[in-house]
C-alpha cells in the first residue's frame, strides 16, 4: 500500500465503531478518509436508516472537508468493519465528482493494490456529452 493510502487506511479504520443508534438506524460499519490538495485529512463514517435515508462514509468525510473550507480531493479510501477496502458506490462517485472541479482526477483506492482515478469510475460522464 502506498504511504499516503496507508495513512488514509489507518485514519478511515480509526472511525469504525459500529453501533445501533435507534430501532431504525445504525452507524459506524464503514469509515472513509480524504486527503485534500492542501494536505489535510478528513474522516467520516456511514449512517444507515431503515427508511433508506442516511449517508455513506465518503459523504460524511466530504462534509467534514467542506465544513473546513476545502473541496478538492487528492486521494480517498473507504474501509469496512472487516478491514476490506471498498470502492465508492455510484451515488458517492457522482457526489464526489461534483463538489470540486478537479475531483475527477482524485486517486481512489478500490482494492488493496488497486488505485484508479475517480474519472475512471465514471467513464461516461454526463457533463461531457
Amino acid at each position: 500500500m502506498k504511504n499516503d493510502f496507508e495513512e488514509l487506511y489507518n485514519r478511515a479504520s480509526s472511525v469504525l465503531n459500529y453501533r445501533q443508534l435507534s430501532d431504525c438506524a445504525d452507524a459506524g460499519d464503514v469509515g472513509a478518509a480524504i486527503l485534500t490538495e492542501n494536505g489535510n485529512i478528513y474522516v467520516g463514517t456511514c449512517i444507515d436508516a431503515t427508511c433508506g435515508l442516511g449517508f455513506c462514509a465518503e459523504q460524511a468525510a466530504a462534509a467534514a472537508m467542506i465544513t473546513a473550507g476545502e473541496n478538492t480531493i487528492q486521494k480517498i479510501i473507504a474501509v469496512d468493519k472487516d478491514g476490506k477496502i471498498l470502492p465508492p458506490c455510484g451515488r458517492c462517485r457522482e457526489f464526489l465528482s461534483q463538489i470540486g472541479d478537479n475531483n475527477l482526477q482524485a486517486e481512489v483506492m478500490v482494492g488493496e493494490d488497486t488505485i484508479v482515478k475517480l474519472i475512471d469510475l465514471l467513464p461516461y460522464d454526463w457533463r461531457k456529452i
